[in-house]
Formats: C-alpha cells, sequence, structure tokens
C-alpha cells in the first residue's frame, strides 16, 4: 500500500532523514520509536505527505506522492489522511459538532454521528473546546479525524499531553475503531509500552531504521504498562 523508498531529508546542513525505505500494507498499525531527533516526526510528515524528501519517494499504490504538486498533495491529504497530534488543533469558535463536521464535510461525509456515539461525544456535543478537559479535547480530535474516513490515520504523540488514564482511554478508542474501518495507523511516540498494541514497530535512531520488529500477540490499551 505505501512504499517508502531510500528517502533522504537535511535541514541547512544538518541531515534529518539518511536513506529510510520502509513498507506498510493496508489495515497495519506501524509505531515508530526513537530518542528525540531520530527522525520519527520528519518521516511521519513525509510518509504523509506534509512535506517532500530531498531524494526517495514515497508511493500509494501507483501514485507517486513525491511527484505530485502541492496543490496535488493537498488534495491528496484532503481525501486519503487523516492527522491527530499532541496538540488538539481544534477552532475555538466552533463547538464539538461543528469540529467534527469541519473533517466530515472535507470528504464530503454527512454521517458522523456513529463517531459521535462512539467517542462518547453526545453530551458535550454543543459545547465549545475552552470548556473541555483534555482527553475530551482529544476525542474531539480523533472524531474530526475519523470524519473524513482516511485511509491512512497518522498520530504524532496522540497520547503525550495526557495523563495515563485518560491516555489509555483515547488509545482503547483509537484501537477499537480501527478494528471497526480497518483504517491504517501510523503513530509516533516515546512510550515503548503502547508499541505493544501494534502489528509492526520500527525503531529508529540517528535518521535511519535500528529494527523493524512484529507482535505476534498485540496487547490491549488496559493490558500495556506505563
Amino acid at each position: 500500500m505505501i512504499q517508502v523508498t531510500d528517502i533522504s531529508k537535511s535541514y541547512g546542513p544538518n541531515p534529518v532523514l539518511k536513506g529510510l525505505s520502509l513498507n506498510l500494507e493496508e489495515g497495519d498499525f506501524l509505531v515508530l520509536l526513537g530518542a528525540s531527533g531520530s527522525g520519527k516526526s520528519t518521516l511521519l510528515n513525509i510518509m504523509s505527505g506534509l512535506e517532500i524528501p530531498d531524494s526517495g519517494a514515497v508511493y500509494y499504490d501507483q501514485t507517486n506522492l513525491t511527484d505530485l504538486s502541492e496543490a496535488e498533495r493537498t488534495a491528496f491529504r484532503k481525501d486519503q489522511i487523516g492527522f491527530i497530534f499532541q496538540q488538539y488543533y481544534l477552532l475555538p469558535q466552533l463547538t464539538v459538532e461543528q469540529n467534527i463536521k469541519v473533517g466530515a464535510y472535507l470528504a464530503g461525509n454527512q454521517d458522523f454521528e456513529d463517531l459521535i456515539q462512539a467517542l462518547g461525544l453526545e453530551e458535550i456535543r454543543y459545547h465549545y473546546p475552552a470548556s473541555l478537559s483534555g482527553g475530551q479535547q482529544q476525542r474531539v480530535a480523533i472524531a474530526r479525524a475519523l470524519a473524513k474516513k482516511p485511509r491512512v490515520l497518522f498520530l504524532d504523540e496522540p497520547t503525550g499531553a495526557l495523563d495515563e488514564a485518560t491516555g489509555r482511554q483515547i488509545l482503547g478508542y483509537i484501537s477499537r475503531l480501527q478494528g471497526q474501518t480497518d483504517v491504517t495507523l501510523v503513530m509516533v511516540t516515546h512510550n515503548e509500552h503502547i508499541a505493544q498494541m501494534a502489528n509492526r514497530v520500527v525503531r529508529m535512531n540517528s535518521g535511519q531504521i535500528q529494527s523493524i520488529t512484529y507482535n505476534e500477540t498485540r496487547l490491549s490499551a488496559d493490558e500495556i504498562g506505563w
């Protein structure tokens, strides 16, 4: 499904990714692990089309993302890709329901009620982000991303700003919703325990892949350590 081929990326004189290659299959849950500065977030940004590499290519099936123009990449992200970040990036002037509608309407999706129910947002659907807890805001961000019905969902430290109980809850939602929708997940995290939920774990160091491991048995959000 996704083929990353020999990509390199530098910022000024500093190389961040160094000839990295990686393949993903439809429905994978891939976790990227590594210390700060290892290149995890840069790899996520390139795989998702937010950035382009200095060299190499990223293919989605037969589409070479790195050959597309900026406008074409924007259209591709709109149609194919969802994002969840550590910061929630909710629109403060919109209610919970309206924030979710933004994601739904980007994809021409009129049916997002199931997400409001699945993520336990019914009672706060008319509330504004300023009145919500961190966990509630992250659930809204997840619903907004999934309302696009993305083929691939990229997550950059989605539990980094949450306490353990809320973080487990959010991971549980994400895992269950993947089971229902078969969306492909790519998650950057510093939390080694979260890697036990994935089917594939990529460890990075100094802009290169250090190891790729597979979990024959995947743990639930309630079973992992923290």
